[in-house]
């Protein structure tokens, strides 16, 4: 016990020490944050031959995507280039050897799978883009190291003056712990823009008016009533009676005209990953706090309607090893204070979505007012025991699906996303849908409950990323890259926001850092004709024909 101890503390200390050491180092870039799109933007750079430091926030590399999110949304495996299609290449080679399977063959899995993953795989190019968590977070770590990335983790930007500039140039920043980091050009590619907003950049939060950016779908959207037969729900704590007040997260009143814009993002949760394997399988108890009016809407939802089935409520996309990517369970107005947050008000609204997930499950599978055929299929599941170990086999990234968003010289809009407006300096191709996931549940003067805010599954649209949304105005910061919380309205970024999208972004992030360290330019100066070429060169798809 004591040598375990020892053994535990000397790694503490190795690990301080080394972070001690980077530190005190001008690195050539810096990467802020480990999602995918951090992680392909530091291999390209420390490709191109530069000093690259990745710092995670976390104990975990590759955000969402190696936390639940591996039925990955793409729907054109044409788009992916460079780095990565490497990534979902090394997949397939992974899946490919028979060890990989434990519990089923590989056909089998493939043949229950492909009508729910864009077929999961594309032989002609050894790509495989469904995957376990465990293995997509181990192949990205081996390409950081393969690329010489020096990586810290489980460090966060000091909130308060953590960003040091001279001019608008950003010199260095300080972490909480004290560490502070200098390097010549930063790429921040957090899900909530951090560094970007500390850094005084431009950004917006929640929906602009549809007049703002002459778009359609931008703003309140008040959607269809709640219920059936168009008979709404009742929204009250007590059926019947307005004085009780409406239950937990639904809206008491409409919050606007429809169109005008107002602070909400789309909803957030945890893509849960799920196993029917007795073997793997840990069985879903009633979590710590658990709050049965977090789930009476859903209950009187079920009562109106005794022949839902569990997939009307949650999916179920299958994953190898049988497993699941589970989507859907959002916790619909409980995000609004996430993306301005402090990190304790992150930490808190993080823990309220695992506790409603958490109860969720445990309410749809032991709830009597829920049918029975519906609670014997959520038996069926329960959380693997080879997924997650250090956090109890629960991910360990809520899903943010949307928070700041840049305001550069240019803004990615619906009229970009549709084809009216063609950009000239491409650096990703997007071809997912325009998808936002509800904002609000809110009741009318009649009381009757309305979905409001999405817009889901519009025609698939294939358009080109402009370099311009990822780099801010040159007045506000001239060596800051931001490829995750780009220049975008909230209706572009509900197509542009899928994870495959941004490892591109990253890698073009990196690209360009590289390419303005060579010429001794700023990112704005950075002539489009130096790095197309090398876009190109180096595997990135920049046109795709529309189809």
């Amino acid at each position: 016990m004591k040598t375990s101890i020892i053994r535990g503390l000397i790694v503490i200390v190795v690990l301080l020490t080394g972070n001690r050491l980077l530190a005190q180092k001008r690195w050539d870039v810096c990467v802020y944050g480990e999602t995918p799109a951090g992680i392909t933007a530091a291999i390209q750079a420390a490709k191109m031959n530069k000093q690259v430091l990745l710092i995670s926030n976390t104990a975990h590399l590759g955000g969402v995507a190696t936390s639940g999110l591996t039925a990955t949304d793409l729907n054109n495996f044409r788009s992916a280039g460079g780095l990565t299609r490497d990534f979902y290449q090394r997949l397939y080679t992974y899946y490919s050897d028979s060890s990989a399977w434990r519990n089923e063959s590989r056909d089998v899995y493939f043949e229950r799978s492909k009508k729910r993953t864009f077929s999961g795989k594309n032989d002609s190019l050894k790509m495989q883009w469904v995957y376990e968590s465990h293995v997509g977070e181990n192949i990205l770590k081996k390409m950081l190291q393969e690329a010489g990335v020096s990586v810290v983790y489980k460090e966060r930007l000091q909130l308060k003056n953590g960003v040091e500039k001279k001019d608008a140039n950003i010199v260095a920043i300080r972490m909480e712990n004290g560490h502070r980091y200098q390097a010549k050009i930063f790429i921040d590619a957090t899900y909530e823009g951090d560094l970007m907003a500390k850094a005084g950049v431009s950004y917006s939060v929640g929906r602009e008016a549809n007049s703002v950016y002459n778009e359609t779908l931008n703003g309140i959207k008040l959607n269809e009533i709640i219920g059936k037969d168009h008979v709404s729900i009742d929204p009250y704590v007590k059926k019947g009676m307005p004085s009780s007040g409406v239950l937990p997260y639904l809206e008491p009143r409409i919050p606007g005209a429809d169109g005008e814009g107002d602070h909400r993002t789309q909803s957030y949760c945890y893509r849960m990953t799920l196993t029917d394997d007795p073997a793997n399988r840990i069985n879903i108890v009633k979590p710590a706090g658990y709050q049965p009016l977090w789930y009476e809407f859903l209950a009187r939802m079920l009562e109106m309607n005794p022949g839902h089935m569990l997939k009307n409520i949650i999916s179920f996309t299958p994953m190898p090893n049988k497993k699941t990517d589970t989507n859907q369970a959002d916790f619909v107005g409980a995000n609004y204070g996430w993306p301005e947050g402090n990190y304790a008000d992150r930490d808190k609204i993080a823990q309220m979505h695992k506790t409603y997930v958490l109860g969720l499950l445990w309410f749809l599978g032991n709830d009597p007012r829920v049918p029975d055929s519906l609670r014997t299929e959520m038996k069926r599941w329960g959380l693997p025991k080879d997924e997650f170990k250090d956090n109890g086999n629960f991910p360990h990234q809520l899903y943010v699906r949307e928070a700041r968003r840049m305001v550069s010289d240019y803004v990615m809009t619906e009229k970009n996303c549709n084809g009216e407006e063609p950009v000239q300096d491409a650096v990703a191709v997007a071809t997912y849908p325009l998808d936002c996931h509800y904002v609000s549940r809110v009741v009318d003067e009649q009381g009757r409950v309305h979905a409001e805010g999405s817009y889901g599954k519009q025609k698939n649209t294939y358009y080109t990323i402009s370099y311009r949304s990822l780099r801010p105005r040159s007045s506000e910061a001239r060596n800051l890259l931001v490829p995750v919380c780009l220049s975008a309205s909230h209706v572009a970024y509900s197509s542009i926001r899928m994870e495959p999208v941004f490892m591109v972004l990253g890698q073009s992030a990196g690209t360009a850092a590289a390419l303005a360290l060579d010429r001794n330019i700023t990112l704005q100066e950075l002539p489009y004709d130096v790095l197309k070429p090398v876009l190109l060169k180096d595997g990135q798809v920049l046109s795709l024909d529309r189809k």
